[in-house]
């Protein structure tokens, strides 16, 4: 399982993103351009220490990410998602992605994944912070896979 997002434009997102694999045992993949310089004191105050126990691959552009992930399905969470994230079968070798904050994923990426997921919610509000997505579709998602990790 790996978490994959695209494009992201807010530091604290990432950094927070990033803390979530780390804790859940999780590898996480940018897809560039990044909104913000890699740099920024705001990912690493986010993902605070947690930040060294995360693989991260940082991939130029779109064609270079879908390039390194090999038969893995893409797993799109998206408002206009059609299924919810708790009656949508994961699999152990799934790629959950995000889109962007202000724009969520262009066509040509909701085409190229294997599923498309929702999150419900209220209809009186429009989505959840990105990183709160992250972690409620990877728990259920390493819930049903087995890959929880074991409290030790």
């Amino acid at each position: 399982m790996r978490i994959a997002l695209f494009e992201p434009e807010i530091a604290g997102n990432v950094g927070a993103v990033l803390r979530l694999g780390a804790c859940l045992g999780v590898p996480v993949d940018l897809i560039e351009p990044l909104g913000f310089a890699w740099d920024d004191a705001r990912v690493r105050r986010t993902a605070m220490d947690y930040i060294d126990h995360v693989s991260v691959t940082r991939h130029r552009d779109w064609d270079a990410f879908q390039a390194s992930i090999g038969a893995a399905r893409l797993v799109l969470l998206t408002t206009k998602g059609s299924v919810s994230a708790y009656d949508f079968a994961f699999r152990a070798d799934d790629v959950l992605l995000l889109g962007k904050e202000s724009a969520g994923a262009p066509p040509h990426v909701h085409a190229a994944c294997g599923g498309r997921i929702r999150l419900p919610m209220r209809e009186a509000v429009r989505s959840l912070n990105l990183a709160m997505s992250a972690g409620l579709a990877l728990g259920e998602a390493l819930r049903q896979t087995g890959g929880l990790p074991q409290p030790g």
